[in-house]
This record gives C-alpha cells, structure tokens and sequence, in this order.
C-alpha cells in the first residue's frame, strides 16, 4: 500500500509537470523588457516567446506577433521549440504508460508486466524532464549574458519571464515523479534469498536407530 501510495503521489506530480510543461512552451514571456526607453508612456511590458512578442500598452491594449520564419530565429530559440515540444510528448506517453502500470489500478497484467510498464513510464517522465529543463537553462543563460554585456543598450536587456521559472518547476516535477516511479518497481530481496534457511538434519538419530536395529539382528 506504501508504495502505490508513492506513485498516486508521482502521478499527481507528473499531471502538474505536464501541464506546467505545455503552458511554458505556450506562453509568450519567456524574456520580458520593462524598461522600452522613449516609449515608457507609450508601452508598459515588452515579451517574447517561442512562439510570439507581444506588446502590452497602458491603454490596455494586447498585442502580439507570431514568428512565422524559423530559420530567422536564433539557435537557443529554435532548440527550445523542439526540446520543449519533445518535453510534452514524452510527458504524455509517460501518463499514459505509467496509469496502465500502477498499482493501483485494474489492468495491466500481472505484477511483473506492470512493474515492467511503470518503469517505463518512469523513464519517460525523466527524459521529458531533462528535455524540458535543457532549454530553460539555455534559455536562462542567454539572457544573463545579454543583460551583463555592455555593448547592448538598456531599452534591448531583457530579463527571465514567468514562463522560465514554470519550465524548471515543471522539469523538476516530472524528474521527481520519474524516479518515483522507476525505483518503486523494484523488488524488495527477502531474508531467506540472501541467507537461505539451513537445512535440518538428525545423524544422531539416525545412527542410533540404525545401531537399534543391528543389536536387534544379534539377539
């Protein structure tokens, strides 16, 4: 019960890293510019994403425009496409694996095929997480070094969004709920198979009932 327990746990933790997952990779503020220079009246908050810019104005106006061309994108950006939509797909096939191998559910055969299954889906949710937490990272790191270079102008700094810290929390979730799942289908060794029981034996009795027998011939 302990250890389905345990995985009802990792299943909660992977629903929330697959989620996490597609909104980060969804979200346009994956760098966000607040100070746009002349036009600070004009324009509150500058985003980029993957996927778009956006532009929020003090009028409460929304504007955002999409990244048609790829090629045109810088190669960390591209990287985070593919990286995070792998992150997705990976998650997905793990929650899909994982509830045919848990315990607590009705299908999926016997204990071994099930612990086969879980482990699995265990090593999905790792390798999604790994996926995702790669272009956070490098995601991070550009930005870092483009607000420390002093050759670019302050209006072009820009600094980590929400969706980078979301990347990483739901990296982390999916790593957690993958080791979970890979090291709870693991049996426990019992006592016996390391020190097997020793075996009974009785040549006193033995003997004496063999020495019984030939006094008995004698007389």
């Amino acid at each position: 019960m302990a250890s389905a327990g345990l995985q009802c746990f990792a299943f909660i933790l992977a629903l929330l890293g697959i989620f996490g997952d597609i909104t980060a990779t969804l979200l346009p503020n994956w760098k966000i510019n607040a100070d746009v220079g002349s036009n600070i009246i004009t324009a509150i908050t500058q985003m980029q994403g993957l996927w778009m810019d956006c532009t929020w104005y003090s009028t409460g106006m929304f504007s955002c425009t999409l990244k048609y061309s790829v090629l045109s994108l810088p190669v960390y950006i591209q990287a985070a496409r593919t990286t995070m939509v792998l992150s997705c797909i990976l998650a997905a096939f793990g929650i899909c694996i994982t509830t045919v191998g848990m315990k607590c559910t009705k299908f999926g055969g016997d204990t071994d095929s099930k612990g086969h299954t879980c482990f699995a889906g265990g090593v999905c949710f790792i390798l999604s997480g790994i996926f995702g937490l790669v272009p956070t990272s490098w995601y991070t790191r550009e930005i870092i070094s483009n607000f420390l270079d002093t050759t670019i102008p302050e209006s072009s700094k820009h600094e980590p969004g929400g969706a980078v810290y979301i990347g990483f929390i739901s990296a982390g979730f999916l790593l957690t709920a993958g080791v979970i799942f890979c090291t709870s289908c693991f049996k426990k060794q019992q006592g016996p198979w390391i020190y097997p029981a020793k075996q009974q034996h009785f040549p006193s009795t033995q003997q004496e009932s063999n020495a019984g027998y030939n006094l008995k011939d004698y007389v």
